[in-house]
């Protein structure tokens, strides 16, 4: 194991502060999930709004979990770096390699739902599979050239994208409160789920909405004085994203009845239309489109830097250390696009939304091991630390960001908690062949 006061030296050209690192959480965690969860969370009922409330507060507490960690090991890597420091080479391997997965689901899912909202000013994409596989693998081999380009062009996208996403999503929560009809609200529990389940499920859910915000940590290389630049992005961001979620959708649900909600790819869209008419639905799906485009290339960019940590610890080939000209991983962002063409490949047979479902569901479970092994390596640090006050706290904390983590994970289902095995499996020959 790595000395932990050998932490990687900062570009002295970081690129990367607060604003910017802020656009990377809240443009990673707002893209596709808040566009497409009204949906998906619609069969649950009023019950499954709690679910933004559970998954914020653990969120908060991950978010509080990981600013430790931050300050004691700001390197590349985020959550890998972390465990890997604290725990070791294999557990580091495998929140390198469920992480990275965690990416490439999620760039997937999102790729599915850019799709699905560009489908309401092209039809025949969002109801052709093949057009929708062919116009999702376009998108996707351009962002990643974009983040092969250059660092500074893509984190300069990612503001921008960010502060536009946000602006549609105040336009909804304003219009959605000013045309309420309180009868469109869907009973409390429309479910034969006892609530304690229902309220996993959702949670494991509605955490798709939420993963994204520890991306702000791993290019801690790239950023300005990152043990006090990253806790900040971390809480702020948290604080951003739940707001907004919570007003959004109860909005969604005062203007669309749940039955509506249940069979539509494009929720925004559908509430937007029945307020003003298709200008509406045209404003709202375009703000759709260039939030899903934010969150794309955030985690793109989280995917090709996780490689490249991993593969500087010698747990990945070292060809995912090959950087362009321009000092970003190609090798790994080359690799990372072939993998999410795969996963494309393979689950366009669903249909958009179960498509969009599972690659969520995929995507969040890997994310919520890698906060379970953060606890878990925090817990390992502050075991050293003086004893104080503020060490019993966060080792209180460290305890509920793990049992939060486990609980959401155990509300996945068995079937997303099977191909998560399968997929770690997967990755055991290539941590034997690449360990000497």
């Amino acid at each position: 194991m790595s000395n932990i006061n050998n932490v990687a030296k900062q570009d002295p050209q970081a690129s990367i502060g607060f604003w910017r690192g802020w656009s990377i959480a809240v443009g990673c965690a707002i893209g596709s999930g808040v566009f497409m969860m009204p949906t998906l969370l619609a069969p649950y009922g009023m019950l499954g709004m709690a679910g933004w409330l559970i998954a914020g507060g653990g969120t908060l507490l991950v978010a509080l979990c990981l600013s430790r960690l931050v300050r004691r090991i700001p390197k590349i890597g985020g959550p890998y770096a972390y465990v890997h420091e604290g725990l070791g080479h294999f557990a580091g391997f495998l929140i390198a390699w469920t992480y990275w997965i965690a990416c490439i689901a999620a760039v997937s899912g999102i790729a599915i739902a850019f799709i699905g909202y560009l489908g309401v000013f092209v039809p025949e994409i969002s109801q052709s599979r093949l057009l929708s596989l062919l116009f999702s693998l376009g998108l996707i081999w351009t962002i990643f050239a974009l983040n092969i380009r250059s660092l500074e062009d893509s984190s300069k996208f990612q503001v921008v994208s960010t502060l536009l996403k946000i602006v549609p999503l105040l336009f909804m929560i304003v219009m959605g409160f000013t045309h309420m009809q309180p009868h469109n609200l869907p009973e409390f529990n429309p479910t034969e789920l006892h609530p304690a389940a229902l309220l996993a499920t959702v949670t494991t859910l509605v955490m798709w909405s939420f993963v994204g915000i520890e991306t702000a940590s791993v290019p801690a290389h790239n950023m300005a004085e990152p043990e006090k630049t990253i806790p900040r992005v971390l809480v702020a961001a948290v604080l951003t994203i739940l707001t907004i979620y919570l007003l959004v959708s109860l909005a969604i649900a005062l203007v669309v009845p749940a039955e509506e909600l249940i069979t539509s790819t494009a929720p925004f869209a559908l509430a937007a239309t029945k307020v003003m008419g298709p200008v509406g639905a045209a404003l709202i799906t375009f703000g759709a489109l260039i939030s899903t485009l934010g969150s794309l290339n955030a985690n793109a960019l989280t995917a090709g830097n996780i490689a490249l940590a991993a593969a500087k610890d010698s747990l990945l080939p070292n060809n995912f250390t090959v950087l362009s000209n321009n000092g970003t991983p190609r090798f790994a962002f080359i690799i990372s696009a072939l993998a999410v063409s795969i996963l494309l490949f393979l689950n366009y047979t669903k249909g958009l939304v179960a498509a969009f479902t599972f690659m969520a569901m995929l995507s969040t479970l890997s994310t919520l091991m890698a906060y379970a092994f953060c606890a878990v390596a925090e817990f390992y640090f502050l075991k050293s630390d003086q004893p104080s006050p503020q060490r019993s706290r966060a080792i209180g904390l460290s305890i509920a960001a793990f049992l939060y983590a486990f609980f959401a994970i155990w509300g996945a289902g068995t079937e997303i908690v099977f191909y998560s095995f399968m997929l770690i499996l997967i990755g055991m020959p290539i941590y034997a062949l690449v360990r000497r």
